[in-house]
């Protein structure tokens, strides 16, 4: 039975978990065994969807609520999390967000935390709130979406981590490397309350994770709790003021008017000169046709937080 508007009752729901084998740091069996043991007992019952190599999130969490899954736990980081909010959304099934990222993100904009047992609490013992979720045309997702020079990062930082493994030093790295990189500033049409202007930025960057604002020392996390898009375009352009502005940014040191300009709305239409374009998405990438309409889905996804938690 599907948990109500405020509460959870494992007693009476069937739990599926998809966990991302990647993620974390212990070995999957003992992560699935350890879930196993908490979730089990408390639940009506209990399935793991074992992803391999190949397998996609977004399928596999809509493969489990065809089998009669009330609550699907997502094991994982930001991107798998998107990936199976986006399959979860609109269907009334819960999702109990599980951290198993490097920056966790969502979970810790929820109140869940970083802490694998922490979250498990919360799945047992929480209650049901419903979440606004952003989006990109028919893409969803869950802190942000980058149009310009992050997504070159990703594709750069992929050929780095198979290269020299997965560490914080490679992908500083593969910043620097796109950055340097850089030929020439996205150009742009901003459509936003029927108005439209031209822009020529390194980087257009779509906030929905007023958690992550706050850590990165940036403005706009109240209008994102207020059911907004925070869209950041900035505005250094050249290679040496983009490192310096990274600098800033990783320090918590960007200013608004000399870093980037700040747009507020629930509703924006981007235009790029490609039809199509490398999208960003919650650590992740996509290319998507043009041109992208950004959207606010309100009360979209029913998730699982901690009863304290706001």
């Amino acid at each position: 039975m599907p948990p109500t508007a405020d509460h959870c009752d494992l007693s009476r729901c069937k739990v599926a978990l998809i966990l991302n084998p990647k993620a974390g740091k212990k070995d999957a069996r003992g992560r699935v065994d350890h879930i196993r043991s908490r979730i089990e007992p408390a639940a009506r019952d209990f399935a793991v969807y074992q992803m391999r190599k190949g397998m996609d999130f977004a399928e596999t969490a809509r493969t489990a609520i065809r089998e009669g899954a009330d609550i699907v736990a997502a094991f994982g980081g930001d991107g798998t999390q998107s990936a199976v909010a986006g399959a979860l959304a609109g269907t009334g099934v819960a999702m109990a967000v599980l951290p198993g990222g490097t920056f966790n993100y969502f979970a810790r904009e929820l109140g869940v935390g970083d802490s694998l047992d922490q979250a498990l609490d919360a799945l047992i013992a929480g209650r049901v709130r419903s979440r606004d979720l952003g989006a990109v045309n028919d893409r969803i997702f869950l802190n942000n979406a980058s149009f310009g020079v992050y997504p070159e990062i990703l594709e750069r930082r992929e050929g780095i981590y198979r290269r020299w493994g997965r560490s914080r030093i490679a992908a500083y790295w593969s910043v620097l490397v796109a950055l340097w990189e850089l030929n020439a500033p996205l150009r742009l049409s901003l459509t936003v309350e029927g108005k439209t202007r031209e822009v020529s930025t390194p980087l257009a960057f779509a906030a929905r994770s007023a958690f992550q604002l706050e850590s990165l020392g940036l403005e706009g996390a109240g209008a994102v709790r207020d059911g907004h898009f925070a869209l950041f375009l900035a505005r250094r352009k050249s290679r040496p003021a983009l490192m310096l502005a990274s600098l800033r940014l990783a320090f918590g040191k960007v200013a608004r008017g000399a870093d980037f300009d700040l747009v507020i709305s629930d509703e924006m239409l981007i235009e790029t000169g490609k039809t199509r374009k490398l999208i960003a998405f919650d650590g992740e990438k996509a290319r998507l046709t043009g041109p992208f309409r950004l959207r606010i889905l309100p009360g979209a996804l029913r998730v699982i937080q901690p009863a304290e938690a706001e």
